[in-house]
């Protein structure tokens, strides 16, 4: 179980944030509903999906370097 005030927390919440607002990019309709603003605190999940589209290669093996450490190493 990983605690959500340690580091790891919040690399994994930071993490999810970002593939899941990519995914949400590539969908029209839920791109319209929560990508829409680009300024303010729904700002964090336009520039999230930013960061997964333009990174998917970095994403991915950010990903799987963390699943790697919270199932083998902890």
């Amino acid at each position: 179980m990983t605690n959500a005030y340690s580091f790891e927390g919040i690399l994994i919440v930071s993490l999810l944030v970002v593939c899941t607002c990519a995914y949400m990019r590539r969908v029209p309709r839920l791109r319209q509903w929560f990508l829409s603003e680009r300024k303010g605190f729904l700002g964090v999940f336009y520039k999230a999906s930013v960061i997964g589209t333009r990174l998917p290669i970095a994403v991915a093996l950010t990903c799987s370097m963390m699943a790697f450490y919270v199932m083998i190493l902890k």
